[in-house]
């Protein structure tokens, strides 16, 4: 698959390196020539401008800082319709409110995805790989209590849910389709609050029990 990569930064080295690793071709674009070609010196691919990379992929990643969004969406929007867009972003600020010397989130933007969508027409936008640190999808570890670490993934088109799943495979983890594109605005606040748990030294993986404990009777 041709995947093209907006930023070069540490997701767009973690998700890059290890699609180039199993066997994908990919374009790093940035706007600074140098860090995108340090970059794909690095995972071994090819590096670029923005708007190649944006025309380059079959499914293009937005691994930029929030605030960059909207500058670069004006650039390359029109490049993006009928692709696939993987947005892992997360807009996080902080919390004001917390206890002095207490590390907490809130959201800095509410439902970012959506607004990605609105910006790009045309485009089959998936919110994923959105939930943990570049590291943590850098890192070979998968299975974690005997379970293999789970991605959800928020879309409204069904061949881009599943080419989105297949990369998230491709890097030994577990999809789960979590519903349209409207539900990711829950993933990105998932991730502010779980966030804040660990940087608290709070094991957030241990609020969930395992499927078959996990049960409910409706009301």
């Amino acid at each position: 698959m041709r995947i093209g990569i907006i930023g070069a930064g540490a997701m767009a080295r973690a998700l890059g390196g290890g699609w180039s690793a199993a066997g994908h071709e990919v374009l790093v674009g940035a706007r600074s020539a140098t860090a995108a070609g340090e970059l794909a010196a690095t995972i071994g691919a090819r590096a670029g401008t923005i708007r190649e990379a944006a025309g380059f992929g079959d499914v293009v990643v937005l691994a930029l800082p929030v605030q960059a969004l909207p500058e670069v969406l004006r650039a390359v929007g029109t490049l993006l319709a009928g692709r696939t867009i993987v947005d892992c972003t997360n807009a996080f600020a902080p919390d004001a409110a917390a206890p002095e010397g207490t590390t907490a989130f809130v959201l800095a933007e509410d439902a970012v995805a959506e607004g990605i969508a609105a910006q790009a027409p045309g485009a089959h936008v998936v919110k994923a790989f959105n939930l943990c640190a570049a590291e943590v999808w850098e890192a070979k570890e998968r299975i974690f209590d005997g379970r293999r670490l789970a991605m959800p993934l928020c879309g409204d088109d069904e061949a881009a849910v599943r080419a989105v799943a297949a990369l998230a495979e491709d890097l030994g983890l577990q999809p789960i389709p979590a519903g349209g594109l409207h539900r990711a605005r829950y993933l990105e606040a998932m991730s502010v609050f779980t966030v804040g748990l660990w940087f608290g030294g709070h094991d957030a993986r241990a609020m969930f029990p395992p499927v078959d404990a996990a049960f409910a009777v409706t009301d």
